[in-house]
């Protein structure tokens, strides 16, 4: 069993050759040494010792993906490819319908759809789609975010496509540390639903919207093409890498960060502020007390004189 100070000697190794921030990451190891020679961490058993470490790591760097996790499952100490992450998160997807939770189509001709997780673009384009598909003849659109956990970039990506009308609508990028490289990300071209475009959409948020949901709600707000009710969110922008470095503890590094293209910047730290504030619990119904209101709004001023139907 390796001791306290060897965890800590080799998350501090893999924070500082991963992290998106070089900087920062030569400030968060100063810290944590300091700590770790005044004694902080002797004595803590596993749990306590990654909750402690993972304080410590956000107080010098307030980053919600930084941070040590406890697992009862033993982990393999051999490097994690790639694929192998991937294949982990495509089977979550599998057992979670591709993180559409449920569809529903509400009075006053409202579509619901409740995200859990964002698929992949790839694997869950067809689930993704067969619930657009079932909204797409409603007036408005409310998308249920407030118990999305996460996510593909790529997912996000598709899920914000279908909010735009063609695929000349650059959303944002990512920029990768490991391999100092950007990838953009633009609106797909081909969709396997139609477009929602030109109808209201309503995004719901709470305090435990996380990442890739922070992405599909930041997005679109940013966009000018969804209004944002309930709860700031967490604050995670940063795509992140699992290490074990012991059988039962995992360090996540923070490898990339995103890029908005409207407003140049993200949500890390911050969260996604909504346009209206209100407590989680009460997101629904506002957004279909608003919905409603602006379908009446339209009836009205197409039955006015020389009203017409809009395009």
């Amino acid at each position: 069993m390796p001791t306290n100070e060897q965890i800590i000697e080799q998350a501090l190794d893999r924070i500082g050759a991963g992290y998106v921030f070089p900087e920062k990451a030569v400030v968060i190891e100063a810290a944590v040494r300091g700590r770790l020679a005044a004694g902080a961490y002797e004595g803590l058993d596993g749990p306590a010792l990654c909750e402690t470490v993972t304080a410590h790591l956000q107080e010098v760097c307030p980053d919600k993906h930084l941070r040590l996790l406890w697992t009862e499952e033993p982990q393999s100490l051999e490097p994690v490819s790639a694929d192998g992450g991937r294949a982990a998160f495509l089977r979550l997807l599998r057992e979670h319908n591709q993180g559409v939770r449920r569809v529903e189509h509400l009075e006053g001709n409202i579509g619901l759809i409740e995200i859990g997780w964002i698929a992949t673009a790839v694997e869950g384009a067809s689930v993704i789609g067969a619930a657009m598909q079932l909204v797409a003849g409603s007036s408005a659109l409310v998308l249920d975010l407030r118990g999305c956990r996460g996510g593909a970039p790529e997912g996000a990506a598709m899920w914000c496509s279908y909010f735009f009308a063609d695929d000349q609508v650059h959303l944002n990028d990512i920029y990768d540390r490991t391999t100092d490289t950007t990838r953009q990300y633009w609106t797909s071209g081909h969709l396997p639903a139609p477009r929602y475009t030109d109808r209201p959409v309503y995004v719901l948020t709470s305090e435990t919207t996380f990442s890739g949901g922070e992405d599909v709600a930041y997005t679109l707000q940013a966009q000018g093409r969804a209004v944002v009710v309930g709860a700031t969110t967490r604050g995670g922008a940063h795509p992140t890498a699992r290490h074990a470095v012991s059988e039962h503890v995992l360090v996540t590094v923070p490898a990339a960060r995103s890029i908005n293209t409207v407003t140049g910047t993200n949500w890390e730290g911050v969260g996604v502020v909504p346009d209206v504030r209100v407590p989680a619990d009460q997101a629904l119904d506002t957004a279909l007390k608003a919905a409603l209101r602006q379908a009446e709004a339209v009836a009205e001023a197409v039955a006015q004189p020389g009203g017409g139907t809009a395009n």
